[in-house]
């Protein structure tokens, strides 16, 4: 995910804009499904119409002990699509989730060091 915008709130749509590990950009616009500002975030996109290929994404920020955060994000793919996907899920959505999980740290750690230096 590169970029997302819209209104974190029930029922809302947001536009996410995502670019797979060796595959084109594309847009998305998911229906937020739960929304609890700072702690959890959870929507449901469908490709073209639901039960084809839908993806629920879900962000969770776990407080750890002895402070500090860990940020839990999962998406469960369910539609006919699915089997014939997987492998591509695997190859390209997998480690682009995982670059943008490595961006979103730096980006909070960096931030952090900012405020606490600033």
């Amino acid at each position: 995910m590169t970029r997302a915008s819209g209104t974190a709130a029930p029922g809302e749509r947001l536009t996410i804009h995502m670019r797979p590990e060796g595959g084109r950009a594309m847009t998305f616009r998911p229906t937020v499904r739960e929304a609890v500002p700072p702690h959890r975030l959870r929507w449901l996109g469908h490709l073209l119409v639901p039960g084809i290929f839908d993806g629920e994404h879900s962000f969770t920020i776990e407080p750890l002990d002895g402070g500090g955060i860990r940020l839990v994000q999962q998406e469960d793919f369910r539609g006919i699509l699915v089997p014939l996907l997987a492998k591509s899920l695997d190859r390209r959505t997998l480690p682009a989730f995982e670059r943008m999980n490595r961006a979103l740290k730096q980006r909070v750690e960096r931030t952090h060091d900012t405020a606490a230096h600033g």
